[in-house]
């Protein structure tokens, strides 16, 4: 049985949660034609969006500027302390500043937005209240606005910053499908890690550093087991006089050959141990395709073939090493 305190971190727990989804919900109601032109004043600017805060809005804000710049919109963090102290330089004459506040009526926005605006450049508030200095001083809306924070006194930042956060992404992904932005894009702004390495790395990368075990038909079963063992993958393709594929053998399939027809292996070939019509991939395929396979398939290793030749085989373990998995 549970005790007190715990049964009242859960509730606490589980009332946090359902706050600030009910403040998330409610935001779909502010996505509408003011929204569109935010996504459309941006899509047309030339210059960057310059996104400022100040506490807790201003880590939001860095978090946008992340989603932004990974997604094609060029982007830069600028803190509203800072800014006002000499790093307003950043704001060139193209930029569109983007300014996230609950309130909107910080000291530091009351004097950081004048000086944007009187340099000419778009401002967007990202806010709560839409009755506040900033809402009022800024060409665009982004409303965010909350009936309460999750804090039981109403004061730490929490359903506010949630919103905030939510808008951003809606905002970040309402641009990149205005702008056709694509998978291969996107793996221009991540070819590091295994994101990366899911949008651009193919099967042809894996293969030219694999062994290429493979068997013709009528090869008995010492040269079947020599080439499994020696090429260290866990099968061999069996292909035929024109490298054609027509089955592979893995070690699983040893074993249930063994099972199968006990001592009278003298004989055997790899045409009658072999299973037909194995899974392949084509070069040219992300190697994350050749994942797909594997483990739609519930198997350890996929064929490579380059018009429809053999052409390697690539392992569970090619792709685990690669990060892919």
């Amino acid at each position: 049985m549970l005790s007190l305190n715990t049964q009242k971190i859960i509730e606490t727990g589980k009332k946090t949660i359902e706050a600030e989804a009910k403040s998330v919900s409610n935001l779909v109601n502010y996505i509408d034609e003011s929204f569109a032109n935010v996504v459309n004043a941006i899509s047309d600017s030339k210059g960057r969006v310059i996104v400022t805060g100040i506490g807790k809005s201003a880590n939001i804000a860095m978090k946008i500027v992340a989603s932004l710049n990974s997604t094609g919109t060029p982007s830069i963090f600028m803190h509203a302390a800072d800014a006002i102290h000499g790093d307003l330089g950043i704001v060139q004459a193209d930029d569109i500043v983007m300014c996230i506040s609950k309130s909107g009526n910080t000291p530091e926005i009351k004097v950081l937005i004048p000086l944007i605006k009187n340099n000419g450049n778009i401002v967007i508030a990202l806010v709560s209240d839409i009755d506040s200095f900033l809402a009022k001083s800024a060409d665009f809306i982004l409303r965010a606005s909350v009936d309460a924070e999750a804090c039981p006194n109403n004061l730490a930042p929490t359903s506010s910053t949630t919103a905030q956060l939510v808008i951003g992404d809606a905002l970040t992904i309402a641009l990149l499908e205005n702008r056709g932005f694509t998978s291969n894009d996107f793996a221009k702004f991540h070819p590091g890690g295994s994101l990366g390495k899911k949008l651009y790395l193919k099967v042809d990368d894996i293969i030219k550093l694999n062994e290429t075990p493979k068997v013709y038909e009528n090869d008995n079963l010492t040269s079947i087991i020599t080439e499994i063992t020696s090429k260290r993958l866990g099968a061999a393709a069996v292909v035929d006089s024109n490298n054609s594929v027509v089955g592979v053998i893995t070690d699983g399939d040893l074993r249930r050959m063994l099972v199968k027809f006990g001592n009278e292996i003298t004989n055997l070939t790899a045409g009658k141990i072999m299973s037909a019509s194995p899974k392949t991939i084509q070069t040219g395929e992300l190697a994350v395709n050749a994942l797909r396979i594997i483990r739609e398939n519930n198997i350890t290793q996929v064929i490579v073939t380059k018009k429809d030749k053999y052409a390697g085989m690539i392992h569970l373990h090619d792709l685990m090493r690669e990060g892919i998995v």
